[in-house]
């Protein structure tokens, strides 16, 4: 019993933060994290309110905490403060400059309140991890694209951008209402709805040029992330069916997802693998190249054939770089 007490007392010490940490709160999504019922919130958030905390709110809409109501300074344990070496590494990487430098003002903040054992580890981690970015996420001319663009979809302001597309050189203008931010495949992808296209659109942030948050409000309330995403999602797809190598199916297990992986099943030495992707001529051709020699085409011909013009085109290539390389002339005999 004590230590169902103890349990109790630290879940409505960190319902406290955590109610502090946002504006509304919903009941549910303190069920989620804290891994309890409803029926236990709304009896955590009856004893808090016992204990005098001032909160505001009724069960399915959310709660929140009175304006200017906080708590003391909070003490982070050891484990917590070298969680933020790791944050502040990751961000660097991947942030552009202008958030990346808010974001190292606020761990000054946070290192100031360490205390003893905590401040020590973070000091004794912070040059023993090491984050290498593999590519660049933001143009050079954009330093602050996803500041902007956080601004943006806060304030609900339209937001100005250069922009070049994959397969173009040319800069376009265009004018997009963002709905929020997507770090995918290793790249920030904005989801916006763009004025140009008249159409919900995906906006890679190292193709941004230029950008400029305007005083021009959105036009309409957008979709949420997840109905936007699932739009995209609904378009029409094509089935490719493959079938890989055991050990070299081990190796492509993590980038699968990026290219519509649905299923698998084992045959013999090999695992077939199932997809439903809206893009078989680019991505999807050019990603099986990377393990071809391990693996088979099952359907559809379509595919089959993209990939083979992808490797004759490749075989051209070499063939006349070949035939550029100059001979090097017989070393004479003495």
């Amino acid at each position: 019993m004590k230590d169902d007490s103890l349990k109790r007392f630290d879940r409505l010490i960190a319902m406290l933060v955590h109610l502090q940490s946002r504006r509304v709160v919903k009941a549910q999504e303190m069920a989620d994290r804290f891994e309890v019922s409803l029926r236990t919130v709304y009896r955590d958030i009856r004893s808090l309110e016992a204990t005098g905390v001032p909160i505001t709110g009724d069960a399915g809409v959310g709660y929140s905490l009175m304006d200017g109501y906080r708590l003391p300074p909070v003490m982070f344990t050891a484990e917590e403060a070298g969680s933020f070496v790791a944050a502040e590494k990751l961000m660097k990487i991947f942030t552009d400059q202008g958030l990346g430098a808010h974001h190292e003002s606020a761990m000054y903040k946070v290192k100031s309140v360490l205390r003893g054992v905590a401040k020590e580890r973070v000091a004794s981690l912070e040059s023993q991890i090491k984050i290498n970015g593999s590519h660049e996420l933001f143009h050079p001319d954009t330093p602050n694209a996803l500041n902007v663009l956080l601004e943006s979809i806060a304030d609900k302001r339209q937001v100005a951008l250069n922009y070049k597309a994959m397969n173009s050189e040319e800069l376009v203008e265009r004018l997009i209402e963002p709905v929020g931010l997507v770090n995918e495949n290793n790249y920030w992808y904005v989801l916006a709805f763009c004025h140009l296209r008249k159409a919900n659109r995906q906006f890679r942030t190292d193709r941004i040029h230029a950008i400029q948050k305007t005083d021009l409000p959105f036009t309409a309330d957008h979709q949420t992330m997840e109905d936007f995403r699932h739009s995209e999602e609904i378009g029409e797809k094509n089935k490719v069916v493959i079938r890989v190598d055991k050990d070299t199916a081990r190796y492509i297990s993590t980038g699968r997802k990026y290219y519509g992986f649905v299923s698998e099943q084992m045959l013999g030495d090999q695992i077939e693998m199932t997809f439903q992707t809206s893009d078989t001529c680019n991505a999807m051709a050019r990603w099986y190249l990377m393990f071809a020699d391990c693996a088979e085409i099952v359907e559809p011909e379509s595919f089959r054939q993209r990939v083979l013009e992808l490797l004759t085109q490749a075989r051209e290539n070499l063939q006349i770089r070949s035939a550029k390389k100059p001979v090097s002339p017989p070393v004479p005999h003495i």
